[in-house]
This record gives C-alpha cells, sequence and structure tokens, in this order.
C-alpha cells in the first residue's frame, strides 16, 4: 500500500513538471532563418530568369523610372535584427504586391516560382516578428526609409513601383542573407 502511494505521488509529481515544462497556449511558431543565408539555387535561378525577362519587356516599351527607393545612405547591417526583418518584410511586401501584377502573360509565367518563394519567405520573416519581437517598434532610420515606401506607393506609378521592385530583388535577396545571418551581418 505504502508503495502504491509512492507511485502515485511520484508520478503525480512528474506530471505536474511536465505540465510546467511546456505551459499550454503558447505558439507552436518558431524562428528560423537560417535557410535564407543561402538561398537554393533553384530559387536564385528562377529569380534570375523573371529579372532579366522583365529587364527585356523594360527594353522593349522604353520604360524609364527613376525611384530611388532602394538607394539608401545606410546599410542594412546597421540595423538591429528585428529592424533587418521588418525591412525585409517591407521589400517583400513591395516586390509581392508587384508580381501579383505582370505586365504579360509570359512574365505571369516566369514570376509563379519566385512568387511562392518570396511568398514563403515573407511569412516565415511575419512568424520570426511575432515570435522575437511582437511589439517592436522600428528605429529612426528604418522608420524614415519605411515612409519613404509609403510615399513611393502613393505617389509613383504601378509601372515605376514594379520596376523598383524587380530590379531590385537581388538587394532584397542580400538584405534577407544580412536578417537571416542575425548578429553576424557585416
Amino acid at each position: 500500500m505504502v508503495r502504491c502511494g509512492v507511485t502515485v505521488m511520484l508520478v503525480g509529481t512528474l506530471g505536474a513538471l511536465l505540465v510546467g515544462a511546456f505551459p499550454r497556449g503558447t505558439s507552436n511558431k518558431s524562428c528560423s532563418l537560417s535557410k535564407y543565408r543561402f538561398p537554393a539555387p533553384s530559387e536564385l535561378k528562377a529569380v534570375q530568369r523573371m529579372k532579366e525577362q522583365f529587364e527585356d519587356i523594360m527594353l522593349l516599351t522604353n520604360r524609364k523610372c527613376n525611384s530611388r527607393l532602394f538607394h539608401r545612405k545606410w546599410n542594412t547591417a546597421e540595423l538591429s535584427v528585428p529592424d533587418r526583418i521588418t525591412l525585409v518584410a517591407a521589400e517583400l511586401d513591395l516586390a509581392i504586391t508587384m508580381l501579383t501584377k505582370p505586365t504579360t502573360q509570359r512574365l505571369a509565367e516566369t514570376c509563379q516560382q519566385p512568387l511562392a518563394f518570396l511568398t514563403q519567405v515573407r511569412e516565415d520573416l511575419r512568424d520570426c516578428l511575432s515570435v522575437e519581437a511582437p511589439s517592436h517598434q522600428p528605429s529612426g532610420k528604418l522608420r524614415h526609409w519605411l515612409q519613404k515606401l509609403d510615399t513611393a506607393k502613393k505617389k509613383e506609378s504601378a509601372g515605376c513601383l514594379q520596376a523598383s521592385a524587380i530590379l531590385h530583388i537581388f538587394q532584397v535577396l542580400n538584405d534577407l542573407r544580412c536578417a537571416a545571418q542575425r548578429e553576424d551581418c557585416t
């Protein structure tokens, strides 16, 4: 009888410890951006094909845009990790919006794989922000750039925004790589 009571007490204690170790109501989301340090070559090739095809279309239409949206006086590595993640998420929001409005059927087909890849990246970035920095407030540098982005969305033509987003897509991927490297980005 004593032996049974000790066993019940031991199981009860262990159960309480295990319940405390794994609290209920916590998110199953995690933040792992390490896979974006070196995106898959197939993804990069698809993005490169899309960019080249878009450049060909721009040459044929003789479209000229002078957007300076992606020209910044600061380097992404100067930002905090949450700022980097916020920056890339905002850049991807613009790119994804512009990729969903292709100018030709051929470009629409070429955009499918990059669009799927970039959409997944954006979701992973959002998960990271919600887990690691849910109440993050951007630094002054980043806040100024986000305001510049918002102004550009309102004032620039859709064609110029599309050109800016696609022509600078590898800058966005470099910013992503920096965010994925966390403190190791220099």
